[in-house]
């Protein structure tokens, strides 16, 4: 939750936060809500574990207003769900993802199966039965972010697991220059990004890149 608020303070605008289970979203969402939620400066809308056509659209119509200079929209949502694959939030109708988590599936017969086929062909099953569906998940979400070649934003990974080269060897290639933070100096970092793309929208340096 404290990193929820450090990154998204840095600009005003829309995002999506995903995390790994239903469970886990409601804990952080209480949490960010009775300890960080600021009415004046946020809006948060929570994707439901059961959500209508109805209930869908009406989420993703909050993010087809933007306010530059005004509230932010913080969306909650569930990573590998509706909202983090097949949706195309242009310019700055989205400029940041904070993904939770590596996205592993849950252990259950079917994936131990994958597992086990793999490991018997001296592979790591465990790379093919989690590690990649897992990564896909996370990269799906990422990808909320930037859609054109003129958008630009901030993609945030939680969980210090990615710093592992079997993670990192599966990082997109727009990825080598990432920044690792904490806590305690994301809100500086977040800052100077944004600093850098506001300057370079100037014409006094180049745009950032993701």
């Amino acid at each position: 939750a404290s990193y929820i608020k450090e990154i998204t303070s840095g600009r005003a605008g829309n995002y999506l936060i995903f995390f790994p289970s239903h469970a886990f979203l409601k804990e952080v969402y209480e949490v960010y809500r009775e300890t960080f939620y600021e009415e004046e400066r946020e809006e948060c809308a929570l994707q439901e574990e059961y959500m209508g056509e109805s209930a869908r659209e009406e989420f993703l119509q909050k993010f087809s207003m933007t306010e530059s200079g005004g509230r932010s929209l913080l969306g909650f949502c569930v990573l590998g769900g509706i909202f983090s694959e097949g949706i195309d939030l242009k310019q700055d109708r989205l400029i940041g993802a904070v993904i939770v988590g590596t996205g592993l599936p849950q252990v259950c017969n079917e994936r131990e199966i994958i597992r086990q086929y793999f490991d018997e062909r001296e592979e790591n099953g465990f790379d093919y039965a989690y590690q990649y569906p897992g990564m896909n998940k996370v990269l799906q979400a990422a990808g909320r972010v930037i859609r054109t070649a003129d958008d630009v934003g901030i993609v945030a990974l939680l969980d210090e697991r990615f710093l592992q080269h079997t993670y990192q060897r599966m990082f997109p290639r727009e990825w080598k220059d990432y920044q690792v933070t904490t806590c305690h100096h994301a809100s500086f970092h977040v800052g100077e990004f944004w600093k850098r793309w506001s300057e370079g929208r100037q014409g006094r340096l180049k745009p950032p890149e993701l």
